[in-house]
């Protein structure tokens, strides 16, 4: 049983192993090709990009951004003959592999100077006495994201990103180039019975200024107001206009129930650890969530995860199929707006072969939170298995622009390469992934999945 999974449960879809096995086909054994440069595509006209335009929408960024990078940061830019500075042409494999070697240390001007505010909202600090309240602090942080995520004039980094700076000695500007976003927000939790402190700042991550900071003295009870007052206040500070639809949106907390939302944070901390005994955990302190508050579907959306991860691997027992596909139904039910419900639901539909119900939940996810790596990465691994691998190549570079960091994107990445006869790009993609994997276990050296991944 392997540990160290990504959010949304492991190895959701099928490993190119699992996958050749059960076809009857014999493995496929990798050979290491010497250094070599990175491939340029045959030129055909899917894919090659003819215009900045084209160039800066390939790579979700605005124009003067992506003629800076090729100033200042080698973005691999060619150019016909007359040398004419519209006339720029492209290849996506030169730019992913590029993108792979850089994008995790451009500039932070260049992240969003295009595309509006941003932020990253990192984990709360525990303050409380016996420092046991860690999970709580996260799950505040992270009910902040989701809340924030509601804004569509405001790019959020994704929970997982933010969440890898946790304990780590970097500095503001330096945690904001990896965000690449330009403000971040900071928190620390004091808990004593039914009392609660709460402070927080706001700071402009590419000088290092306080933009706003904020201390709550409130009652437990208080939390989901509270958790609303900083969504509120960031979006003024970063000066987003909210419509009548997102304040309303801003005012609805998932629960009203506190022990509900207790259980419901201690379960996504259990659950987060993926190994089989803290997932039962997780499964239990969800099922007593919803037993609190009925109506609580993000506590529904973490059941069905559970389901799942013990359907794969607690020896797929159909009970458990069934269980994430009527509990994940419950969720979407509860909250059909909710990026990470539908996100459970695909999941459920692609364990039970369901397919073109799983690509409509994996894309209501995406459109409803275009920075859930989860939807990517799990909806490329549903492709991967049915054979799509054009389409499970693009989603996986979209995982990739999402979340820089992750190794398991980049490897997957590389197989699907293999598939489609691009060998150099399979090895450009496969020598990141294992750096990355590397990077991953100097901060986790028992994560026994980045070492099976990076081995084979």
């Amino acid at each position: 049983m392997r540990q160290g999974y990504t959010p949304r449960g492991a190895d959701i879809i099928h490993s190119e192993a699992w996958r050749r096995m059960s076809k009857g086909q014999p493995m496929k054994k990798v050979v290491a090709f010497p250094n070599r440069e990175p491939a340029r595509t045959s030129g055909a006209p899917e894919d090659r990009l003819d215009s900045w335009k084209e160039i800066a929408t390939y790579l979700h960024r605005g124009t003067r951004t992506v003629q800076r990078w090729e100033r200042e940061e080698g973005l691999p830019i060619h150019r016909l003959q007359h040398d004419k500075l519209g006339s720029v042409y492209a290849f996506k494999a030169e730019l992913e592999a590029w993108w792979a070697n850089r994008g995790d240390s451009l500039p932070s001007e260049a992240a969003q100077a295009e595309t509006g505010p941003s932020v990253g909202v990192l984990p709360f600090a525990d303050l409380s006495q016996e420092r046991d309240q860690g999970y709580f602090c996260e799950g505040v942080a992270e009910e902040i994201i989701n809340a924030l995520n509601r804004l569509r004039h405001l790019h959020v980094a994704s929970r997982t990103s933010a969440f890898r700076f946790k304990d780590q000695a970097a500095d503001i500007i330096e945690i904001g180039r990896k965000l690449r976003v330009r403000t971040l927000l900071e928190g620390s939790v004091r808990k004593a019975g039914d009392r609660l402190r709460i402070a927080v700042r706001l700071t402009n991550a590419e000088n290092g200024y306080q933009l706003w900071s904020e201390t709550y003295d409130r009652q437990m009870t208080d939390i989901f107001a509270i958790q609303e007052e900083i969504a509120r206040h960031v979006a003024e500070a970063l000066k987003v206009t909210l419509s009548p639809a997102e304040k309303d949106a801003l005012g609805k907390p998932a629960t009203s129930d506190i022990q509900a939302y207790d259980y419901y944070l201690l379960g996504r901390s259990y659950y987060y650890r993926f190994a089989p005994r803290e997932v039962e955990f997780a499964k239990q302190l969800f099922a007593q969530a919803i037993e609190r508050d009925p109506r609580y579907a993000m506590a529904h959306a973490g059941l069905a995860d559970c389901w799942s991860f013990l359907y794969l691997y607690g020896g797929r027992r159909e009970a458990a199929r069934e269980q994430a596909d009527r509990v994940s139904m419950q969720a979407i039910d509860l909250d059909p707006e909710s990026a990470q419900a539908h996100a459970s639901r695909a999941l459920a539909l692609s364990l039970n072969e369901r397919d073109v119900e799983a690509k409509e939940s994996f894309e209501t996810a995406i459109r409803l939170d275009p920075e859930l790596f989860e939807a990517y990465y799990f909806y490329a691994r549903h492709c991967f298995a049915h054979g799509e691998q054009e389409k499970a190549v693009r989603l996986y570079e979209h995982a990739m622009r999402v979340r820089p960091e992750d190794y398991q994107a980049t490897l997957l990445l590389a197989q699907s390469y293999d598939d489609l006869g691009r060998y150099e790009d399979a090895i450009a993609a496969r020598r990141r992934g294992i750096e990355l994997a590397e990077q991953h276990l100097r901060l986790k050296p028992d994560d026994a999945r980045a070492c099976y991944m990076a081995s084979n």
